[in-house]
C-alpha cells in the first residue's frame, strides 16, 4: 500500500509539472501573438504616415512602389 501511495504521488508530481509547463507555454504563445499583432498595427500605421507625408510633399507613389 505504501508503494502504491509513492507511485501515486510521483504520478501526481509528473502531471503537475506537465500542466505547469503547458500553462507557461500557452502564456508565452498568447504574449507572442499579441506582440506580433501589435507590431503589425504599428507597421500599418507607419506606412500610412509615410504615405501621408509623401502626399503632403507632393510625391505621387502607389503603395506597390513603396514596397
Amino acid at each position: 500500500a505504501e508503494n502504491l501511495l509513492c507511485r501515486l504521488q510521483e504520478n501526481f508530481q509528473v502531471l503537475t509539472e506537465k500542466l505547469t509547463l503547458r500553462n507557461i507555454l500557452f502564456g508565452t504563445w498568447v504574449i507572442f501573438n499579441f506582440l506580433l499583432e501589435e507590431m503589425g498595427e504599428r507597421i500599418n500605421d507607419l506606412e500610412k504616415r509615410v504615405a501621408d507625408l509623401m502626399t503632403e510633399a507632393g510625391v505621387e507613389n502607389s503603395d506597390e512602389e513603396l514596397r
